[in-house]
């Protein structure tokens, strides 16, 4: 090892940030040191009567000992620890009440940060002057020090071996203070870090950060994937029937103006909820979601665009649920668009409410070609809409024709 990387070690950023945290916990301890003075003095006073003196300890003890057991206490130490040790700790989960062995270990890490930081402080402001003032003495600097001020191996009469000697003694105390500083960021996550039930609610928090993220991913890709195979299969048609048909150039323009309408606000809806769950804040939409109330205009825009849809509906519809609405209809969605860029001939579909919940079917040919891969992600999204209310998709090839079939309970129980 070089002098360098044997000095290394003094020269740290992270060295100096851990002294800081070390001395941290001894102004942190100063109020307990001076309460033990305190009592001290009390308890040998002959004034005092013995049990008030011993009652008045039990209340100093009471509440000296019950601030560490805090969840207050922890959530600082774990902010110092992060800020000062650079050790990657999670944040505290608000509300969430601690168990015994968590309060233990923060207790006791509490009590080690104290104790330590009481050793630090002593020596930063004892050994570590004296030491300065006899290397100043080795290099020449006068600091007034008289020859009988002799403390062991300081000794101003001689101030080349007591130089040497403060040389000595900065050095340990630097390497003193590195070594607790790298105890403690090693034993930070051991005494500071998630108790199992913590782990868990994390978990728990993150499954349905990450639920919440797909069902958004779904909605983008439902939405957005229709309004551009509507656009493509509308701009397609007026660009044929330009100069023949100008009138349905005209109608083809406009369905296209009102499905990207219709898209740029799922699209902005979709941004806001992911704004809002980026900020720790609970999602909410920005605007109305589309619902099988919307089915008459979602089966229109779907002719307009030259899919030819022969449409059943069997119930009342505004009888389902919000939440088993929302997703038929998307089903409903994503079921067209496929049929519109896999398919050919007519799209037969069927929408019925049962006693049990809603009952989703389209039929369509498919080309050679796509009869093997279906809907590709599309399908998967309905796949996944479906399973996460509990229902049940059947999709794939029945002969010559591509067959979707899909069951929402009446009472769903969202899994996220």
């Amino acid at each position: 090892m070089t002098v360098r990387g044997v000095f290394a070690p003094l020269v740290r950023g992270s060295t100096w940030r851990r002294a800081v945290f070390l001395l941290l916990g001894g102004v942190l301890a100063l109020p307990y040191v001076l309460l033990v003075v305190a009592f001290a003095r009390l308890l040998t006073s002959a004034g005092v009567p013995r049990p008030l003196g011993i009652g008045l300890l039990l209340v100093g003890v009471g509440l000296a000992v019950v601030p560490v057991f805090l969840a207050g206490s922890r959530a600082l130490e774990i902010a110092a620890a992060r800020a000062l040790l650079a050790v990657d700790l999670p944040e505290p989960l608000p509300g969430h009440r601690l168990d015994r062995e968590t309060r233990l270990r923060s207790a006791l890490w509490i009590a080690v940060h104290l104790g330590t930081g009481v050793a630090v402080l002593f020596a930063a402001i004892s050994a570590f002057p004296m030491a300065l003032v006899f290397v100043a003495g080795l290099v020449g600097v006068d600091v007034g020090a008289v020859s009988d001020e002799r403390v062991g191996p300081f000794d101003p009469a001689r101030p080349v071996p007591a130089g040497l000697a403060g040389v000595a003694v900065l050095v340990a105390l630097g390497y003193a203070v590195a070594g607790l500083g790298a105890l403690a960021a090693s034993m930070a996550p051991v005494l500071l870090g998630p108790a199992q039930a913590e782990r868990i609610a994390a978990l728990e928090a993150r499954a349905v950060r990450l639920a919440e993220r797909n069902r958004l991913a779904r909605e983008l890709h439902d939405s957005v994937g229709h309004a551009l195979t509507v656009a493509t299969l509308q701009a397609g048609a007026g660009r044929e029937l330009l100069d023949t048909d100008p009138e349905f150039t005209r109608r083809a323009l406009r369905a296209i103006e009102e499905t990207s309408r219709r898209a740029m606000d799922d699209l902005d809806q979709v941004l806001g909820l992911l704004r809002e769950t980026d900020s720790g804040r609970p999602a909410a939409p920005t605007a109305p979601q589309h619902t099988l109330a919307g089915l008459d205009g979602l089966v229109a825009a779907a002719r307009a665009a030259g899919l030819v849809v022969e449409s059943r509906v069997a119930g009342p519809l505004d009888a389902l649920p919000a939440v088993v609405s929302r997703e038929g209809y998307r089903i409903v969605q994503e079921g067209l668009t496929n049929a519109a860029r896999h398919g050919r001939g007519p799209v037969t579909l069927r929408v019925a409410v049962p006693p049990e919940g809603l009952e989703i079917e389209l039929v369509n040919a498919v080309r050679g070609a796509e009869r093997a891969t279906g809907g590709g992600r599309g399908l998967d999204g309905m796949r996944e809409r479906v399973l996460l209310l509990g229902g049940r998709l059947v999709a794939g090839p029945a002969g010559e024709r591509w067959r979707v079939h899909a069951t929402l309970p009446a009472s769903p129980e969202e899994n996220g």
